[in-house]
């Protein structure tokens, strides 16, 4: 899709908009339609080009017998490396039921035992089995359907460029779509964008995952926190020269007794932690990199061979592996970590509110205080539809009835460098594991990128990773501890007068600037 002028030449009116179109935003869209608000779904993909539509494992969800919701906190927190907001834990976890059954209600089936309940797994840093699944591992295709039957309008193939504010609030939003440039009158936008895989050469994610959301939210004036901590996935499909998004091996898999060994059959996980291959994942993941750079190799492997039944379990991963050659039944299967969640964002309370009137976000894009430091295992979707519900209803309890004009419709002009050589930059210098060297050598090559006018999907995109990517290394060069998924190996210990996190907002300058107290001391 390109634009070959920046001169508005269509416009639209309505109450909301949401930007992006899985779990957060069609549960949101849903919410507020319900309440009268005229929705528009503004999507640049398709109907499926949505990470939730990727997502294997579950949606984790209190249990009925044996489980509690202090329980599920307890585990959330402890992930969370200290970072987490308790009571917005307390807030989300404890949805959790009422947020699956009305998913129930709209036609989502989700897997059921022998016993006829629905059946639960167990993944990493969980204490007990509380995930629940649907189609074996393909719980986030199933949440898509059913959420995307709702039949709300969408336009599809239409990038958001900038939100547009006056001094009450939003105004708008500037789209790029096949007719030119457009802009959306509306006094509510929902940023549901998902993540910032495609930081990385190589990702869980789908190519769509450009952190178009952060950009966004920046360029308005929003705060950002906890960018640092991107969660890798331990369990990425390996394949040599391998870029792009990669098949993930779900946790599901370890949940049901997979083993992680290294080329010589021996544990990557063993002595490392309580729960050994159920660690957390930026346990797992820290571990294999440590193993690798050990043995001097790029991958390990999952053994999956001793369990019955897998391509029954297992579906989706036993057609991924096939189309590698592989088949779990008889082969071990080479995994090493790859980018797969950002757990911070878009700063918001757990009504999806940020401190712009009428400017929200739910998802993967946002920083509730859920995740912390590090993501517990199939919390996402858990959160997705929790604040997806909560801020379709803010927008439609505090933004209906009102009318709006935007003004400034200009296309934005922000820094853009070649995807391939960000990409490759952050791969090598902000991944699993990040030194102050590297990380200042990616600042000085990221502050160097010029300055683009963004009037097509392409150039948008590229700029929302460098505008991204800029924020990011700021975050973990101050960050001098190692805490969650972010690891320095020049500060190997987290710090205690650094278990707080950084609020970022942009600069008058186009700079980053922390608001929240910097962080003190060193390991």
């Amino acid at each position: 899709m390109t634009t070959r002028t920046s001169a508005v030449v269509w416009e639209d009116h309505t109450d909301l908009v949401v930007i992006g179109g899985g779990v957060a935003g069609l549960t949101a869209a849903r919410a507020a339609s319900r309440r009268g608000m005229r929705v528009l779904t503004v999507s640049k993909g398709g109907p499926t080009d949505t990470s939730t539509q990727y997502a294997q494992g579950g949606i984790a969800v209190v249990a009925p017998q044996g489980d509690t919701v202090d329980a599920h906190v307890a585990d959330t927190v402890a992930a969370g490396g200290g970072l987490c907001d308790d009571d917005a834990v307390r807030s989300i976890v404890s949805a959790g039921p009422d947020a699956v059954a009305a998913l129930r209600d709209l036609g989502a089936v989700f897997d059921t035992g022998r016993d006829g309940d629905v059946a639960r797994t167990r993944e990493g840093g969980h204490s007990i089995r509380r995930i629940i699944h649907a189609g074996g591992d393909a719980t986030g295709a199933e949440i898509q359907r059913a959420l995307g039957a709702a039949g709300l309008p969408v336009l599809f193939g239409a990038a958001a460029a900038r939100i547009l504010t006056d001094d009450a609030g939003v105004t708008g939003v500037l789209v790029f779509d096949e007719h030119g440039a457009g802009v959306v009158h509306a006094p509510a936008v929902l940023l549901a964008t998902g993540g910032l895989g495609q930081l990385y050469a190589c990702s869980t994610n789908p190519p769509g995952a450009t952190a178009d959301g952060i950009a966004l939210a920046f360029a308005a004036g929003a705060g950002i926190a906890d960018l640092e901590f991107v969660q890798f996935h331990p369990t990425v499909l390996f394949a040599a020269g391998g870029m792009g998004r990669r098949p993930l091996i779900s946790e599901a898999v370890r949940g049901e007794g997979a083993r992680l060994v290294d080329s010589r059959g021996e544990s990557v996980t063993g002595g490392v932690h309580p729960l050994g291959d159920l660690a957390p994942r930026d346990v797992v993941s820290r571990a294999i990199a440590r193993r690798l750079a050990d043995l001097g190799e790029d991958h390990v492997f999952l053994d999956a061979r001793h369990l019955d039944g897998f391509a029954t379990r297992f579906p989706t991963i036993t057609a991924l592996c096939a189309d590698a050659g592989l088949d779990p039944a008889h082969d071990l299967l080479p995994v090493a970590p790859a980018a797969h969640y950002s757990c911070g964002g878009v700063v918001t309370d757990i009504h999806g509110r940020t401190r712009i009137p009428g400017l929200y976000a739910a998802g993967e894009v946002a920083r509730t205080g859920l995740h912390g430091a590090n993501r517990l295992a199939s919390n996402s979707l858990l959160e997705g539809l929790v604040l997806g519900e909560r801020a379709g209803i803010a927008a439609a309890v505090e933004r209906t009835g009102l009318r709006v004009e935007a003004t400034d419709a200009l296309p934005p002009v922000l820094p853009r460098l070649d995807r391939d050589v960000l990409q490759r930059l952050m791969t090598r210098h902000a991944s699993v594991v990040r030194d102050a060297d590297g990380l200042a050598a990616a600042s000085a090559t990221l502050g160097a990128a010029p300055n683009s006018t963004c009037i097509d999907l392409p150039l948008l995109e590229d700029a929302a990773l460098t505008v991204t990517a800029r924020a990011l290394v700021a975050a973990a060069e101050r960050r001098t501890e190692s805490r969650g998924c972010h690891t320095r190996s020049d500060h190997p210990e987290p710090h205690p007068g650094q278990a707080h996190s950084l609020e970022m907002r942009l600069g008058l300058a186009g700079d980053t600037v922390v608001t929240t107290p910097q962080l003190t001391g060193a390991n």
